[in-house]
């Protein structure tokens, strides 16, 4: 394995361990969970606000605009195509999604549990190439799968995980290429 291959493997492993934990204050890792409802009118928005509070300050703005699209279209997800498993389900009850956002010097980790185990259809790959696009009409554009490929695009990595007693978590990292933390306010 040549050097190069070898540094990304090792990155790739170090960003691995970190998601698995929560971050510590020795860390200088900064941790935040929001309970939302998928059932209230203002659900994604609260989501977007929220991570512009967490990060303000702290990483670059443009990451700020990357990172709210990402919660924006996961959060969606969840209002318009979650069902809650049978166990998790209540008549009349709201479907609760958790946002979780791990951040560490070199990586924002943000994670959008729900209730329904079914596994998110991710996009596998560009299915046109882009010089076609200009071309394709929208009617031949896939019906569902693109605010993943949203995401896709402005994150680093995207990736599901079930939940131990049902639902799912979709996570995307945001690698911070070296640049320095600031401390929050």
């Amino acid at each position: 394995m040549d050097a190069g291959k070898a540094m990304h493997l090792a990155s790739e492993l170090d960003a691995y361990a970190h998601w698995f934990v929560a971050p510590k204050p020795s860390s200088g890792g900064h941790f935040l969970t929001l309970t939302l409802f998928a059932e209230c009118g203002n659900t994604a928005r609260i989501a977007r606000d929220t991570t512009s509070v967490f990060l303000r300050g702290v990483v670059a703005e443009e990451l700020i605009y990357d990172a709210r699209l990402a919660v924006s279209e996961l959060v969606g997800n969840v209002v318009n195509h979650a069902v809650p498993d049978r166990g998790k389900a209540h008549p009349g009850g709201c479907r609760r999604i958790d946002v979780v956002f791990k951040l560490y010097p070199k990586w924002l980790f943000i994670g959008v549990t729900d209730e329904d185990s079914t596994p998110p259809l991710l996009p596998m790959g560009d299915v046109y190439s882009p010089e076609l696009m200009a071309d394709i009409s929208e009617a031949v554009l896939p019906d569902s799968g693109r605010g993943l490929l949203i995401v896709q695009r402005v994150a680093t990595a995207v990736w599901w995980t079930p939940g131990e007693r049902g639902g799912k978590t979709v996570w995307s990292r945001f690698d911070l290429d070296g640049r320095e933390l600031s401390e929050p306010s």
